[in-house]
């Protein structure tokens, strides 16, 4: 299994937050996805923002995350937008 710090986009910090809300290798986050593995984030940590979706969309994707398209960056704010409602 892939260390989650080893993708891009993703350090030490978020590796550790990962594994506080149940992902603990690169394989478990493309399995469960960056929306689902945000909406554990927030939960447990308010504070997450909205560039960490895109960071953990990026992962996934193996793209910088200020590399995502309009699109796909309008879907992940809106899907933020709706945690917050």
């Amino acid at each position: 299994m892939a260390e989650l710090s080893s993708m891009m986009n993703l350090g030490k910090e978020m590796d550790r937050k990962l594994r506080s809300v149940g992902i603990g290798s690169a394989e478990e986050l493309m399995a469960v996805g960056s929306k689902e593995a945000y909406r554990r984030l927030k939960a447990l940590y308010p504070n997450v923002c909205l560039v960490h979706l895109y960071c953990l969309e990026g992962a996934i994707g193996q793209t910088e995350y200020n590399c995502l398209s309009k699109e796909v960056r309008a879907d992940m704010k809106a899907f933020s937008d709706g945690l917050k409602g």
